[in-house]
């Protein structure tokens, strides 16, 4: 294994007893899918494991029409075949799969037979595609009713998925040379079209070696001097690069040269046909994106910068285009063509359309890179192609991979079935009376913190409720502590709710929340208690039993008015005196010279003290940013200046009048 990995292998010069031990791993690979339905969850970390090592098992079964076969070569057949076909479109529509011996009877019940459509099938595999397609619409179109086969007959026609969707962009292989935990894998992208066709992909990378080119000059003819031909001609492959300004282009030979070291050991070498790198200034620096973009989403700037960017834009496109031209019959002859170009702008630059054009959209041989690329130089298009042709060696334990997904799995179906177990049951759909109650309990207690006692009246009598209703849902905190509309009034201290729910609505003193407490016991200020005593006093001894209410004796309206009259008289000659007790201090501290009072003299307030230039511009800049303090002393220097000028330029004219 030391002796093979070495040095780094190279996809069309590899070793040939690796060659000869070589098959592939993933016996999937290049197939096309034959079903559109997603796997279970349960096989998404088998599928994730798989993508990684790229080894999948290999299945010979259609599970959509549950037919088994002899080899891969067979199903593949099938699914090129009418009854996949049929059973597929079937599955889209929600309907059942049809077996082989149903699906026979259909097709014999049609008018025409299933090798009567088309020409003749020898001629292309197109012709084949159309008695297939012609057969199957037929068929469909019976049985949806849709009137005579010439009608949308291509919404019927199976519609082929691009080649490689949904694949991994490498394929794997394995050797009997390397431990069982190593694979080695290709990109996929090196294939040509016709080559992933290809059933035997071992055989594929064999007939890809290519022989090393020598350092050395071919013979030369001895009659004349001139070289012969050489005796082989390399494949190539053309590489480009396009974005923020930046091209780049390079067409590499595939057959490596061989040269020597200085060591005297052999060395394979890349040879490189032709390059060309290219870099205008067409990005908006710091805010990214092409000038014409700007300008499609903004409108057109009108800067120096924006009219140098429009003219670079043009100036690379030309260039480019220049370029492709000039090299349009190597990259004819090129084998692949590799593209990376980001954004419309630069798509349009390379793929058009316009006169003369070289590469195109639907080109069989274009690619992107299947991974990825910094910017475009010639540096990043050699690292490309030696990561494109260089093959990767994978260390992976499979066994220890298998048991963590299998780990995982089992967790994960454990961690389903205790949640199923320890989840909540579902809450019951409260009833209609329930919504009721809700509704009046959050109408009545939103009046009441916001003391609306007419609108509180109003609702109580307009739904005919009672001044002791319950608020819903007593067991809630909130509910516990203030179960009924008094106790709530009481609690958040509201003495003119209080006074209106017991002297109007006639709400029971007497009634206790969760806690055994009166509305009384729930009153945290004086004035609160005093409602519940004047409520006495209107009401009178024998309406309730105010002495179990906890309610002292009664207060009339008039006595509770003048009590709070006195006690607000009190509060403001207090106020007044604390404040005389203050200029007493501030007086003997030291004397205090009111601004508005102040006597000018001079036009400079007497008792105050002045502030020099600088604390005045402290105090104006206090609060400013560095850029506006610079500005403000900016300005405040050229008034100045200003001011100098103007002086001396009237001492002179004063001179002059002299």
């Amino acid at each position: 294994m030391d002796d093979l990995l070495k040095r780094p292998l190279y996809v069309f010069d590899l070793p040939q007893d690796l060659l000869v031990s070589l098959h592939l791993k993933d016996h999937s690979i290049l197939e096309p899918p034959t079903e559109h339905t997603s796997k279970p969850a349960n096989e998404s970390s088998e599928a994730a494991i798989e993508a990684v090592i790229g080894e999948t098992k290999p299945s010979t079964a259609c599970q959509l029409c549950g037919a088994s076969f002899p080899n891969v070569q067979e199903q593949r057949l099938h699914v090129k075949s009418d009854w996949h076909g049929y059973n597929l479109k079937q599955k889209f529509r929600g309907g059942n799969a049809a077996t082989e011996n149903e699906f026979e009877k259909l097709v014999d019940e049609l008018d025409e037979s299933i090798s009567g459509s088309g020409s003749d099938s020898s001629e292309s595999e197109a012709g084949d595609e159309g008695a297939k397609g012609s057969t199957l619409s037929v068929l469909l179109k019976k049985q949806a009713k849709f009137g005579p086969p010439d009608v949308a007959e291509e919404e019927f026609i199976p519609k082929k998925r691009k080649r490689g969707f949904g694949k991994p962009p490498l394929v794997w292989f394995s050797t009997p040379l390397l431990p069982s935990n190593i694979s080695l894998g290709i990109y996929r992208a090196l294939f040509t079209n016709a080559e992933q066709e290809a059933p035997d992909t071992v055989d594929v990378v064999r007939r890809k070696q290519l022989r090393p080119v020598p350092v050395k000059p071919p013979p030369t003819d001895e009659s004349n001097g001139v070289p012969l031909p050489p005796t082989m001609t390399s494949p190539q492959i053309f590489l480009c690069m396009i974005g923020g300004g930046h091209f780049a282009g390079m067409i590499v030979s595939l057959a490596p040269k061989l040269g020597t070291q200085s060591s005297g050991t052999e060395q394979r070498q890349r040879i490189v046909i032709a390059h060309k790198t290219f870099h205008r200034y067409t990005t908006r620096r710091k805010q990214g994106g092409a000038q014409s973009a700007n300008d499609s989403a903004k409108g057109a700037a009108h800067s120096a910068g924006s009219s140098l960017r429009r003219y670079n834009e043009v100036a690379l496109e030309q260039e480019i285009r220049a370029l492709l031209s000039e090299w349009k019959d190597m990259i004819s002859d090129s084998q692949l063509i590799f593209v990376r170009a980001t954004g419309s702008s630069n798509r349009r630059i390379l793929f058009g359309p316009y006169d003369g054009q070289v590469l195109r959209q639907n080109d069989p041989r274009s690619r992107s890179f299947p991974f990825s690329t910094r910017r475009a130089t010639q540096a990043e298009l050699m690292r490309a192609f030696v990561e494109l042709t260089r093959v990767k060696v994978s260390q992976i334990d499979e066994a220890a991979l298998a048991a963590a997904a299998a780990a995982a799995e089992a967790q994960s179906i454990h961690s389903a079935s205790r949640a199923k177990v320890n989840a909540p049951p579902p809450k019951p759909k409260p009833s209609k009376e329930e919504e009721e109650a809700a509704l009046h309990t959050s109408q009545l207690q939103s009046l009441i913190r916001r003391s609306k006692v007419p609108a509180l009246l109003s609702y109580i009598s307009t739904h005919s409720l009672s001044p002791n209703y319950p608020f819903h849902r007593p067991s809630t905190q909130a509910n516990h502590h203030a179960p009924t509309p008094l106790h709530l009034a009481s609690s958040i201290n509201s003495p003119a709710v209080v006074l209106a729910l017991l002297a109007k609505a006639g709400a029971d003193p007497t009634s206790t929340n969760g806690e055994g407490k009166l509305a009384f016991d729930l009153a945290g200020e004086r004035a609160t208690r005093d409602a519940f005593r004047v409520a006495r006093s209107e009401l009178g001894e024998k309406k309730w039993d105010w002495s179990r209410a906890n309610i002292p004796p009664p207060l009339s309206k008039a006595e509770a008015d003048k009590r709070e009259e006195r006690e607000r008289r009190e509060a403001e000659k207090a106020e007044t005196g604390r404040r005389k007790a203050e200029e007493e201090r501030l007086k003997k501290e030291g004397p205090v010279i009111d601004g508005t009072a102040a006597i000018k003299k001079g036009g400079k307030v007497v008792g105050t003290v002045q502030k020099t230039a600088e604390e005045r511009r402290e105090e104006d800049a206090r609060g400013m940013t560095p850029e506006m303090r610079t500005r403000v002393e900016r300005e405040r220097r050229a008034r100045a200046a200003e001011e100098r000028m103007k002086r001396m330029a009237g001492g002179m004219g004063q001179g002059a009048g002299r």
